[in-house]
């Protein structure tokens, strides 16, 4: 049976930021192709979100900003509470934070983190929600979010994060990836994808139909032979699976715009997910399926 169906948003993950003038004309483009949301990822090697967000936000006029995600281990909850309401002033109040675990081993080493186990990621992510929400809602709190509540988008993969993001979060993240001991990140096949989307749905319980379920898609190409595309990224990552194996993982979407907009139609009516986050690479070629999707729900 169709779940209940939200409309449909679209966030692009931005990597690339350079002078000002350009950063302000692709976040216009962004806009302007008919994404939703705006969004960096927190990565030590490219630029900080929070600056690029507020540049962003002042270029734009409906575009939501946000982190995608941040890493909680490089964060302190004082100082994140204050860039979050800064930003949704700069903004008048667009701004959607998105938090995580952190995960690549690499990263905490080059910022002198300690790159704790799982588990003790996971209770300091736990901690700085806790901290966060509770400064973002103290109306004392200076400076203060225009936005009476920030979305709080909770990304990840493991029981811990899923539930504590069914029972905590507006926006729950999938990855469809699990990752490696030192942060290489694994793609779900379908089977165990639906899987970890049913375990969040059941730890949302009566929430379920109030918390917006969104997917990162890792690969986005639009094209008329998914045959050939698909085999060409096969040999580049060098995966051992078969062409139908790769065209079927969750995080991968290749095919003509009317089959890929089709394919993310039925994830929506099967899995409640009615918020697509591609990468920077396809902010152009996603733009026809946002078109037809959008028709869709009008």
């Amino acid at each position: 049976m169709p779940l209940a169906s939200r409309a449909f948003r679209f966030g692009v993950n931005m990597l690339t930021v350079d002078t000002t003038s350009s950063w302000r004309t692709r976040a216009r483009s962004v806009e302007d192709l008919g994404y939703d949301v705006l969004l960096v990822p927190d990565h030590l090697g490219i630029p900080s979100p929070w600056p690029a967000l507020a540049v962003a936000a002042t270029a734009t006029q409906r575009l939501r900003v946000g982190p995608f995600v941040l890493n909680a281990a490089f964060t302190n909850p004082a100082l994140l509470a204050r860039d979050v309401a800064t930003v949704d002033q700069l903004s008048d109040g667009r701004v959607e934070l998105g938090l995580g675990t952190g995960y690549a081993r690499a990263e905490f080493d080059a910022a002198g983190i300690e790159f704790r186990p799982a588990g003790r990621r996971v209770d300091h992510l736990a901690a700085t929600l806790a901290q966060v929400t509770e400064l973002l809602a103290d109306q004392d709190h200076r400076p203060r979010p225009v936005q009476p509540r920030v979305p709080l988008l909770l990304g990840g993969n493991g029981n811990r994060v899923l539930r504590m993001a069914a029972e905590h979060a507006d926006i729950v993240g999938f990855t469809a990836a699990r990752t490696g001991p030192d942060g290489d990140l694994q793609p779900l096949s379908a089977p165990d994808f639906d899987e970890r989307v049913a375990f969040a749905r059941a730890a949302a319980g009566s929430r379920a139909a109030e918390v917006e379920w969104n997917l990162l898609l890792q690969i986005v190409a639009v094209t008329d032979d998914a045959t050939a595309v698909a085999e060409e990224l096969i040999t580049r990552h060098e995966l051992s699976m078969s062409v139908q194996e790769f065209i079927e993982l969750p995080s991968v979407l290749i095919g003509s715009a009317s089959d890929i907009a089709t394919r993310i139609v039925d994830l929506r009516e099967r899995t409640g997910i009615s918020y697509l986050t591609v990468l920077e690479p396809a902010l152009e070629a996603f733009a026809p399926v946002i078109s037809q999707l959008r028709a869709a729900d009008s």
